[in-house]
């Protein structure tokens, strides 16, 4: 097949599924994930789609590439922060080893943790001050501070959390789609959280409603990969997939 033709067929199955992997193109035509990775960059130069870690989303999808100071995102969605907070808390037992992401929806964990044997390890100062102020035991990774999120990022956070083996991790994420995953804007960020969740024996992403089908330009974990806690679901699609857990 003539490189036209196959570009021409991909933006074909965007048009059709909204976003595509590298490995199901892989499988459609029967080719190397190279050949398929320079359609997708020439395509994206183009203009006609928009290139995610792992495949490609249509141009029109709503990808969004703005990232929000913390500041900002503390004012939305309260009221569903805190319950997803609340469900999440209740989640910590005796003895746990827990990872918790930086970001605002994982902060709302704090006020309602109450397990004083489970150590907390996160790369989020302002979320190490809250807890070691609560009484709790809290390991605070190293690395390059990241203003806009506040979160410790680069290659000494990832060195670090390489080490340790959680119990449970508790993730934020910007968007999420079920063919293209869990997503973030920023790829130093990205690599932190895929990192933590793979570290993770039980992974949970904590996210409102209103996070559901948006996708930002780096995945850092696939739909099935974690359980989400949310506070409802974004649309009855939902309702069937078993790893979504309702805050009430």
């Amino acid at each position: 097949m003539l490189t036209e033709q196959r570009q021409a067929e991909i933006l074909r199955l965007l048009d059709q599924k909204g976003s595509v992997t590298l490995q199901e193109l892989k499988d459609y035509f029967d080719t190397s994930e190279s050949t398929i990775r320079r359609d997708l960059t020439q395509l994206d130069q183009r203009g006609d789609l928009v290139k995610v870690f792992g495949g490609a989303v249509k141009k029109e999808s709503g990808i969004t590439t703005r990232e929000e100071r913390v500041s900002f995102r503390m004012e939305q969605n309260q009221d569903a922060k805190i319950r997803i907070g609340r469900y999440a808390a209740s989640l910590i037992e005796p003895n746990d080893f827990v990872y918790l992401d930086a970001g605002t929806t994982t902060a709302s964990m704090i006020p309602f943790l109450t397990e004083k044997s489970a150590v907390y390890v996160t790369n989020a100062i302002s979320h190490a001050l809250q807890l070691a102020d609560n009484g709790f035991r809290v390991l605070l990774i190293e690395g390059e501070l990241k203003a806009t999120t506040q979160a410790i990022v680069g290659e000494e956070a990832y060195a670090c959390i390489q080490k340790y083996n959680f119990t449970k991790g508790f993730l934020g994420t910007n968007g999420i789609n079920r063919k293209v995953g869990y997503t973030t804007p920023d790829i130093n960020e990205a690599a932190i959280k895929r990192c933590a969740l793979r570290r993770s024996e039980q992974a949970f992403v904590l996210c409102d409603s209103s996070k559901f089908s948006q996708v930002n330009p780096v995945t850092f974990g696939g739909f099935y990969d974690a359980s989400v806690i949310t506070e409802a679901y974004a649309d009855e699609s939902y309702q069937k997939e078993k790893n979504i857990l309702i805050a009430e």
